[in-house]
């Protein structure tokens, strides 16, 4: 039976992925981030979709910041639609990342920053946007 292979050449087995790409565990941690913001992007649609319906939602890795600037690292930027489609909400993941300790406080953070964005672009208190606000109980 020359020419049948049942292992690879060194006898370990065959090589490769352990998980189909589509589960939840083959997810980067970006991707993960990524779902974070939409869910509460989501949320906060459903109490303030009318209000929210220009605002374009998005996830950038770093902030664009001026040479020589000496302020704290920005977590997330509203930019305004000056001639262009809509205003914009960015959210950028690695300053939220080296902030939260972990996965729930991650989560608290990136509603946090979102419920600040939205109310400081309304003209409210973020208390009044989300009565969760700034609550350490998700």
């Amino acid at each position: 039976m020359a020419g049948v292979r049942r292992r690879d050449r060194h006898g370990r087995g065959l090589r490769g992925p352990l998980t189909p790409p589509q589960a939840p565990v083959s997810r980067t941690r970006a991707e993960k981030f990524d779902d974070l913001v939409e869910d509460e992007v989501r949320r906060l649609g459903a109490r303030w979709g009318r209000e929210l319906s220009g605002v374009v939602f998005g996830v950038e890795e770093v902030p664009d910041v001026e040479p020589g600037y000496d302020g704290p690292v920005p977590l997330g930027r509203t930019v305004s639609g000056d001639g262009g489609p809509a205003v914009r909400i960015m959210v950028f993941r690695r300053p939220v990342e080296a902030r939260a300790s972990g996965e729930q406080e991650l989560g608290r953070l990136i509603r946090d920053l979102l419920v600040e964005e939205v109310a400081d672009l309304l003209g409210l208190s973020p208390e009044s946007v989300d009565p969760s606000y700034d609550s350490p109980d998700d």
